[in-house]
């Protein structure tokens, strides 16, 4: 079979979740005999205005890369929508190439909806994953830019959205109203795009729950959990070096995060709370710290316990033994998380979450079963969580013993290959 992998982002200019499972998924189809392909958007620029569609090999995979050019996000918002001349041809120039038998939608943002006409127009069957909310949410995030909430959706005459896009580009919000009819129009025809998939993978129920939340027809959406590779070698190795390790450190309690460095993940809540505890805890929290410097900063000013360590960049073949050697690993993120593969990397190190009762992870972790949920954002209730599991030394291993196996990486494109299939 002939795939076409669409995002609207890749390595190397832009490294996230989307990206990597993009990546992932792709290259598992190439182990299994299928030629694939991704399209993308690249901030390079097209030299003398030109039409550039640029190929590389990348692990089998056939990579094509449009050169639109340094963006700024007010113009990948009406890109979107009103086109781009170099996205348009280079799509079109790119399906008579290679002719693929399905395209995969993994996101539009910035990408022009065009390619979805030109799918259609040439009978290519298209099927689309949500990667997070940006079809009914222009922030994709359903995170508000005015005053950092996590927002419902769109209100009746999107009046909210249109206030959030004032506030992101600093202009007064009070004339929100304004904009209103132009994020009507963008979810009508975002819904035209997920109505007319072939079917919509969403990662969790809860995704599939706030589309319906937010007015989107659901009938052609499929429930298929993530999975991720599971280098076993090293988890194995992890595993049995962790409680050695955990022993060796000079710390009653030991707690990590890994993962984004930004406001929405919580973490000046995490560090808040972990301030209380007593001084033979550690915190270590593994990310870039460079991608967004003022909310590092504003961490750093935040600490005051001894035990809390801003670690940086961790390699991510190091992330199973520093998972599988915390006694938990927290997620305390402030917003809807679609389906962070990070929980499903930390129970296959075999560690509990302690983690924000808030969105997948209310349906990917079972509360005292093995993990623990805490309201996002509450300081005080934070604080206790921290409190119990350090002083009740065993609760740990007691989660621990629950942890189900993780989905593989292998079963999951298992079940996108079946969608594929379906007439």
């Amino acid at each position: 079979m002939k795939i076409l992998h669409i995002v609207h982002q890749y390595a190397p200019d832009f490294v996230g979740g989307t990206e990597l499972y993009t990546a992932k998924v792709a290259a598992e189809q190439v182990a299994l005999g299928h030629e694939v392909a991704i399209y993308v958007p690249t901030p390079r620029q097209p030299e003398n205005g030109a039409v550039r569609l640029e190929k590389s090999i990348e692990g089998g995979i056939e990579v094509y890369r449009a050169m639109v050019g340094p963006r700024s996000a007010g113009k990948i918002f009406a890109e979107t929508f009103y086109g781009s001349s170099v996205v348009s041809g280079s799509f079109a120039q790119l399906l008579q190439v290679f002719r693929p038998d399905v395209a995969h939608v993994q996101h539009l943002m910035g990408v022009n909806l065009n390619v979805i006409h030109v799918l259609r127009l040439a009978r290519v069957p298209y099927v689309v994953t949500l990667h997070d909310y940006w079809y009914g949410c222009a922030n994709a995030q359903l995170l508000t830019n005015y005053d950092g909430t996590v927002c419902a959706g769109p209100n009746r005459l999107f009046t909210n959205c249109g206030r959030c896009a004032l506030a992101r580009s600093g202009r007064p919000d009070r004339l929100g109203a304004v904009l209103g009819p132009l994020f009507a129009y963008r979810q009508r025809l975002l819904r035209t795009v997920l109505a007319g998939a072939k079917q919509v993978i969403a990662p969790t129920l809860w995704v599939k729950r706030i589309y319906e939340e937010m007015g989107f027809k659901t009938d052609n959406f499929v429930h298929i959990p993530h999975g991720i590779a599971l280098p076993e070698t090293l988890i194995a190795e992890a595993r049995t070096a962790a409680p050695a390790l955990r022993q060796a450190q000079d710390a009653r309690f030991v707690v990590a995060y890994v993962g984004g460095i930004s406001e929405q993940k919580g973490l000046h809540t995490l560090i808040a709370a972990f301030n209380g505890l007593p001084a033979d805890a550690t915190l270590t929290i593994y990310g870039d710290l460079s991608k967004f410097p003022d909310y590092a900063d504003l961490l750093r000013r935040e600490i005051d316990h001894r035990g809390i360590q801003l670690a940086g960049r961790l390699p991510h073949d190091q992330i199973w033994q520093v998972m599988a050697t915390a006694d938990v690993v927290a997620m305390p993120t402030h917003w809807y998380e679609a389906s962070p593969l990070t929980i499903d990397e930390v129970f296959a190190a075999g560690s509990p979450l302690l983690a924000s009762d808030l969105g997948a992870m209310t349906e990917k972790i079972r509360h005292g079963v093995d993990g623990w949920l805490v309201p996002a954002g509450d300081v005080a209730a934070w604080g206790a969580a921290l409190q119990m599991f350090y002083e009740d030394g065993g609760l740990s291993g007691r989660l621990r013993e629950e942890i189900r196996p993780v989905v593989t990486l292998g079963e999951h494109v298992a079940q996108v290959m079946r969608v594929y299939a379906t007439d």
